[in-house]
């Protein structure tokens, strides 16, 4: 029988408890184990730290086990290598934050619905908070550092231009989907624009202003 175990019926002693003493303290007593929107009660704080923990993998049937996977991995970030120690499933979120040090990119939900966790991989809009590191190996990744050095992007441009920002905390994802939108489509219409950032969630409500901006920038690009 599958047992279903909700993170809000869980008590945690400590709010810094890691994945890895989860599935010791959870999984491995014989429960099978479900997250979905409520894993974001688990993840939800931005200071969670991938080290020294492991990702949680579907259980089915007798197939428990977590496997340690740590290997040397090259990922070209906005143009660079960087050789990172790291579990072949770490979220390449972390592997950009704490293993190449790049914190531009934000944990926003963990499951790959907010948006906040956007890069750039091989030109397309890619939420980095659920894909495997190792599936980035050989790819080419940009980070929200990478846009342009000196913040003259015209994306970048638009955007303080509008004054798009308000906490600014989903930022990052947001402009790194413009970014990938307007390389595709220089000019694209507002159905475009809201398909493209439909994905990038904003809790401010600063929708209008990021559509203005994108269609800023599209003009800041052709002069």
């Amino acid at each position: 029988l599958l047992k279903l175990i909700l993170i809000e019926d869980i008590h945690f002693e400590s709010p810094a408890l890691s994945i890895r003493h989860f599935y010791n303290t959870v999984v491995s007593n014989q429960h099978n184990f479900m997250i979905g929107s409520f894993g974001k009660s688990f993840l939800k704080q931005s200071s969670f730290h991938y080290e020294n923990s492991k990702l949680l993998v579907p259980i089915s049937g007798d197939d428990r086990k977590i496997k340690d996977a740590k290997m040397a991995l090259t990922l070209n970030i906005n143009g660079e290598d960087h050789v990172v120690d790291a579990d072949s499933q770490m979220p390449l979120l972390w592997a950009i934050r704490e293993k190449a040090g790049l914190t531009g990119t934000k944990f926003g939900c963990g499951i790959a619905q907010c948006g906040a966790c956007t890069v750039i991989i091989d030109g397309n809009a890619v939420r980095s908070c659920n894909m495997p590191v190792a599936a980035a190996v050989g790819k080419s990744i940009r980070t929200v550092e990478g846009v342009s050095a000196d913040n003259d992007h015209p994306v970048q441009q638009a955007w303080q231009e509008i004054t798009v920002p308000q906490c600014g905390y989903c930022q990052s994802g947001q402009i790194m989907s413009a970014v990938a939108l307007l390389e595709k489509n220089d000019a694209p219409s507002d159905n475009e624009i809201d398909k493209a950032m439909a994905g990038n969630i904003c809790r401010c409500g600063t929708y209008p202003r990021i559509r203005a901006a994108i269609h800023r920038a599209a003009e800041i690009a052709k002069s």
